[in-house]
């Protein structure tokens, strides 16, 4: 059959990997793509924003199953509209997405559901929220409710940076996105990923990952999108991610049926390993990037099975299988960012850091120049990505390939997967 796969990330680089590996994959499109991803598909120039013209194309070109990648598209409604027409898609409704859209909406379900979580509030005016802050106190984690492209959260350490997060985001800085404030109380513990497909009635468990958020060695820096993951999770052993499964996704599961907004797609869940045991932190309602690119690496059943299952709400004894390696992912990002960056610098060496088996190396923002050149056209660049017996020989690897790549423009932090070899 036909697919169409939505995104131009390194998470749909991977995606679209394993899609095209499927004997029920026919033709794969991707919309718009990246440099590496149209070498796994035939990338085409949609507006990924016009539902009407995504639909259209789909129709042409008899395109059986959507697969959505970035949330954004979900948010606003792109299942929905498909559905409508009547075509599969791999994703959740926008209001199913309102999982990850508002962070509100998520912590009044775990309330009515029971959900372990941190304490909070919600204020849609500065005053009171920081009337709250002011009663409560530092240390204390301040969220824009909407979706704010992985910068909206700010772990405040004292009451003068948790001041000036509040004032930020209720004076426009992420947009619409802060037109609420949650404040939270801050989780002591180690954070991890598990991840679950939903078919609306079913949850089958996925795997485990770790990601570093910081852009810097040592986890310092500002906050970025993901500068590498792993996976497994050591900290996340298996009575840990059955814990979860039990107390925090599977209610959640339950929660958006009984709300008739059944959650149909992958289900992110971001996890504190506390002392009492898994909290959750927030959803998110796809697959993680950087994560998903070990997962893809790690997964040994045919992800086109999978996600037919989950459209078709046949989950309910399914397996997903994966390999007894490890996986590790090396972001290289370009100079300056999570801040301002310069695009268009070229990038060689691909070929040669690729000439290990177990190394592959996903595109995130890459094209190609008039001369043919791969050239850098974002923040995240490249996902360098290994498998090994255990994450340390996972690490070894993929900074072996790393150093074959030539970038002088790139930058990448050289301890991915500390966490899970201290």
């Amino acid at each position: 059959m036909n697919i169409l796969l939505i995104g131009s990330g390194g998470r749909e680089h991977a995606l679209a990997w394993k899609l095209a590996q499927s004997p029920l994959c026919s033709t794969l499109f991707a919309a718009p793509g990246n440099a590496g991803i149209c070498e796994e598909a035939e990338c085409v120039g949609l507006d990924v924003n016009d539902f009407a013209a995504v639909i259209d194309f789909c129709k042409k070109n008899d395109v059986k199953l959507v697969v959505v990648g970035p949330e954004a598209p979900l948010v606003a409604g792109m299942a929905d509209a498909l559905g409508e027409a009547g075509i599969a898609v791999f994703g959740p409704s926008a209001r199913a997405a309102q999982l990850e859209g508002s962070k509100s909406f998520t912590k009044d379900i775990c309330t009515r559901y029971g959900i372990p979580t941190a304490r909070y509030a919600t204020f849609e005016d500065e005053a009171s929220a920081l009337a709250y802050l002011k009663q409560h106190g530092a240390p204390i984690v301040v969220k824009a409710d909407g979706l704010a492209a992985g910068k909206g959260v700010v772990v405040a350490e004292d009451m003068t940076t948790a001041e000036q997060a509040i004032r930020d985001i209720f004076g426009g800085a992420f947009g619409a996105a802060g037109a609420k404030v949650v404040l939270e109380e801050k989780m002591e513990g180690e954070e991890a990923s598990l991840f679950a497909l939903c078919d609306g009635e079913n949850v089958l468990q996925l795997a485990g990952a770790q990601d570093h958020k910081r852009a810097f060695d040592g986890d310092e820096g500002p906050n970025t999108g993901g500068m590498g993951a792993y996976t497994p999770a050591p900290v996340l052993s298996d009575a840990l991610a059955e814990e979860a499964m039990r107390r925090i996704i599977e209610p959640t599961a339950q929660a958006m049926r009984e709300m008739g907004h059944p959650f149909i797609g992958v289900l992110y869940a971001g996890l504190m390993i506390t002392g009492e045991g898994p909290k959750l932190v927030e959803y998110n309602v796809r697959f993680g990037d950087p994560e998903c690119q070990p997962l893809m690496m790690r997964l040994n059943t045919d992800l086109v099975e999978l996600m037919q299952a989950t459209v078709r709400h046949e989950l309910a004894g399914g397996v997903a299988e994966w390999s007894e390696q490890a996986a590790l992912t090396v972001v290289m990002a370009t100079r300056g960012y999570p801040g301002a960056y310069e695009k268009g610098s070229v990038i060689s060496g691909l070929e040669k850091a690729q000439e290990d088996p177990l190394v592959k190396v996903f595109h995130a923002g890459t094209a190609r120049n008039e001369a043919g050149e791969l050239i850098a056209t974002g923040g995240r660049v490249l996902n360098v990505t290994a498998l090994g017996e255990d994450i340390a020989e996972a690490q070894r690897r993929a900074y072996a390939a790393v150093e074959k790549i030539d970038w002088p423009q790139g930058f990448w932090r050289k301890d991915i997967g500390w966490r899970a070899l201290g």
